[in-house]
């Protein structure tokens, strides 16, 4: 069983190396990052078949790498922050009978309407910008944040609010 490994082993180094004289600078740098997590990967799965670290310690550890993506997510922190003291404000934390149901998720938890002002904060726009920049914006928030890939009802409803406000604003001053 031993040699079986072993053999696999060999064979897995052989072609790794020969790639990677095909590599460019860049591209093995990549493949560096993408080596050493996929190494702490294995080891971390070891140690925690073996019993030698607990699971929600390797979970933890698992979660390390995402840290990168962690100052991309942090530029909607506003937004939500905004939105969820909103719904707070209003009483509207989804309990009991006020609570916000799916099918009202394209109303506002206030009473007036949403402002331009605040439409462009949502959007993340310019009170100036065109019919097409508000276009593209929605479309790109709406890939991060529809229900249906694991999104939130209340900032699509938000979402799709800020789109409509600023364009009945944009052929109300045409």
């Amino acid at each position: 069983m031993h040699w079986i490994l072993g053999l696999a082993l060999t064979a897995a180094v052989f072609v790794i190396l020969k790639q990677w004289g095909a590599l460019s600078a860049e591209k093995k740098k990549t493949a560096v990052w993408k080596m050493a997590l996929v190494i702490g990967g294995a080891v971390l799965l070891f140690l925690v078949l073996t019993g030698r670290v607990h699971v929600l310690t390797a979970a933890v550890a698992a979660l390390v790498p995402l840290l990168r993506k962690l100052p991309a997510l942090l530029k909607f922190t506003p937004m939500v922050n905004r939105m969820y003291r909103q719904q707070r404000q209003s009483g509207n934390d989804g309990a009991g009978a006020g609570g916000a149901r799916s099918g009202d998720a394209g109303q506002r938890t206030g009473a007036e309407p949403m402002s331009v002002r605040e439409a462009c904060d949502v959007l993340g726009v310019s009170p100036d910008c065109s019919e097409d920049e508000v276009i593209m914006a929605h479309r790109r928030l709406m890939q991060k944040i529809h229900p249906d890939r694991g999104g939130n009802d209340y900032l699509a409803a938000q979402v799709n609010e800020a789109k409509a406000t600023l364009l009945a604003s944009r052929k109300g001053a045409a």
